[in-house]
């Protein structure tokens, strides 16, 4: 295999989003992110307490979303989320940016909403991603085009102490033409593009749209270090059925080259 299990399923934030999860569910999905030994959970604040008790001593860290989906809390209210957050357990924090500031051209305003999470996050020794939400940005805004748009974010998070930048949060969903609702989340465009717009400083999370394990392999070759994944199970059995046929193919060469070598 390309590249180990725990390279892999330490890239793995297992999302317990969803707006019906109920507290069975976050159980199960604490319990299931120990069992394949992921880098965390990300979670909703409430439930931030509960996973940590139930992850404590796991290895897998909690990751709380501030100003989630949409980012349109206030800035007062993303720091007092983060600190809420932090004193109960979290580790990690994922933010999501007033995306509509951030169309209008107001950087100075997107810049300090996220230095004062980071300030926050950072006093407790916590980390933290920032989301863009690419699937509204695909036309730009403030008189950039898309690519110069999202390059932009970069450095302004950077600049504000963001320790990821972040693609999506999943739910970025976007009204298509015949009136149905959908998303993108992460693509291979953006990952490339996220990653040179930042220095070695900060890494790159994808979410949205990385259901498999090739999908996962690919973020990874494309320089991301975190995705956010609903799929962990589907993709890590898949890495051990891999490992295991790959293991069983090399026994077979080496009976096959004994034979060949006049072994019998």
């Amino acid at each position: 295999m390309k590249y180990s299990y725990a390279e892999l399923a330490k890239m793995i934030d297992h999302s317990l989003l969803h707006p019906t999860m109920t507290d069975q569910d976050l159980e199960d999905g604490c319990r299931l992110a120990a069992r394949y030994q992921v880098a965390s959970v990300c979670i909703k604040p409430y439930a931030v307490k509960r996973a940590a008790e139930l992850l404590q001593g796991t290895g897998v860290l909690v990751g709380a979303v501030i100003g989630f989906p949409h980012g349109n809390s206030t800035s007062e209210s993303k720091r007092y989320e983060t600190e809420l957050a932090c004193a109960d357990g979290a580790a990690e924090i994922d933010m999501v940016i007033n995306i509509g500031k951030a169309l209008g051209g107001d950087w100075a305003y997107v810049e300090a909403d996220v230095r004062i999470v980071c300030d926050e996050a950072h006093r407790h020794g916590a980390k933290v991603k920032v989301i863009f939400e690419n699937d509204y940005l695909t036309k730009g805004g403030a008189g950039l085009g898309s690519d110069d748009f999202k390059r932009k974010l970069c450095v302004l998070c950077e600049r504000a102490g963001a320790d990821w930048v972040k693609t999506s949060t999943g739910y970025g969903f976007v009204k298509q033409p015949d009136g149905s609702y959908n998303y993108k989340g992460a693509t291979e465009h953006d990952l490339a593009l996220m990653r040179a717009a930042v220095s070695s400083r900060v890494q790159v999370k994808a979410a949205g749209g990385v259901r498999d394990l090739d999908g996962l392999i690919r973020v990874r070759d494309l320089g991301g270090s975190r995705c956010g994944a609903t799929a962990t199970a589907v993709m890590m059995d898949e890495y051990r059925r891999r490992e295991a046929a790959e293991a069983a193919g090399g026994v077979e060469e080496k009976i096959s080259g004994q034979l060949g070598a006049g072994g019998y």
